[in-house]
């Protein structure tokens, strides 16, 4: 492994690092989740710019322009499922509202054959079978759990129904730069939640103390601009299969740090589901090697 793939992995691990620590600082805001997210793709927008201009690109507009519908399609969606995710985290433990949206993997793959015409092997199937089987034990229903807020999972699962449209809208999209695209996607996220929130969210003076901006830069800089800036100067370097391994620590640090600084506990059942989401997930997503297949570097 030469040293520019060794950093192109060191940054695809801070990026999903980055991801996986998003719930705990929503879960100390107050603002209304789309109001949140109009400042989060504001910021994420803002940080964007200079490597979407700087880079130059001078087939930026007309690839825009042959790929506008999608574009804002995939934008909205974007916005929509993180409404969707910041929701799940108000109504249910970050650590539960993750597992559900990891479930995104899981959808991605059982629609495949569908609307990418993928074939569903059997190892695909017995990923997806393993990961609803552990959602089913998440979600308290064998143990009641209370913190398992059905209204919560639901929005989840929601968010990571509409991730998944993301990947297939943005599979569509042909010879538009991954700064562009993202930059264009937060401009429609942002358009899109700013009348929302204005409409049908509550906003007050009140909302917006010292330890409030400091968490929305945070989230605005740090888990969006840097976090996507990392992960896509690191896509180059890294393959697919590889940085679909490295993806969860996304999940697997949430997990751990909603257990360390929220205090969110998990009962037994739920703990043996969270492992059958995350290694259903996994063996749904990840491509088995062949005996004859080289290893990766």
């Amino acid at each position: 492994m030469d040293k520019r793939e060794l950093f192109a992995k060191a940054r695809l691990c801070g990026a999903m690092a980055i991801f996986g620590t998003i719930g705990i600082f929503v879960k100390y805001l107050t603002l209304p989740s789309g109001f949140l997210v109009f400042l989060r793709a504001s910021i994420g927008l803002l940080f964007l710019l200079p490597f979407v201009f700087f880079r130059k690109n001078k087939n930026t507009i007309s690839s825009i322009k042959k790929n506008l519908f999608p574009l804002i399609l995939s934008g909205a969606a974007l916005g929509a499922n993180w409404v969707l995710l910041f929701e799940a985290y108000r109504y249910t433990d970050v650590s539960i509202a993750t597992l559900c949206y990891y479930l995104a993997p899981v959808f991605i793959v059982a629609f495949s054959p569908l609307i990418l015409k993928e074939r569903l092997n059997g190892q695909k199937i017995v990923g997806i079978v393993i990961a609803i089987s552990g959602m089913v034990l998440v979600s308290g229903v064998f143990s009641g759990v209370k913190s398992a807020n059905p209204t919560g999972i639901i929005l989840g699962i929601m968010a990571a129904v509409l991730y998944a449209t993301v990947v297939f809208i943005n599979k569509g999209i042909k010879d538009v730069d991954p700064y562009d695209k993202t930059a264009f996607q937060f401009a429609v996220s942002l358009i899109i939640t700013l009348p929302y929130s204005l409409f049908t969210e509550n906003l007050s003076s009140d909302m917006f103390d010292l330890r409030s901006i400091i968490l929305i830069l945070i989230v605005g800089v740090i888990h969006t601009g840097v976090a996507y800036v990392m992960y896509f100067s690191s896509l180059k370097e890294v393959k697919a299969h590889t940085a679909a391994i490295f993806s969860y620590i996304d999940p697997i640090l949430a997990l751990i740090l909603s257990f360390l600084i929220l205090k969110e506990t998990m009962g037994i059942l739920e703990a043996i589901g969270a492992v059958l989401v995350l290694s259903g997930a996994f063996l749904s997503e990840i491509r088995l090697k062949k005996p004859n297949q080289s290893s990766d570097k």
